[in-house]
């Protein structure tokens, strides 16, 4: 398996938890932690539409995290 396979399982994964406990400082650190890695594989892949998403996610999710 590929380094950037496993990152995205890993992060694929996260997203999966992170719901559940998305109204605590975990959850959204969690989400921001699956996005982040969910993008290595986007871009590994070139999926421009998906790395854009998941950037602004990341920016929505650390917004919510600190203010």
């Amino acid at each position: 398996m590929k380094l950037v396979d496993l990152a995205g399982w890993l992060g694929a994964f996260a997203m999966c938890g992170a719901p559940f406990i998305i109204d605590t400082d975990a959850g959204k650190i969690l989400a921001i932690a699956g996005l982040s890695l969910l993008t290595i594989q986007a871009v590994d892949n070139d999926m421009k539409n998906l790395v854009t998403l998941n950037l602004v996610s990341m920016i929505g999710f650390t917004y919510a995290l600190l203010f």
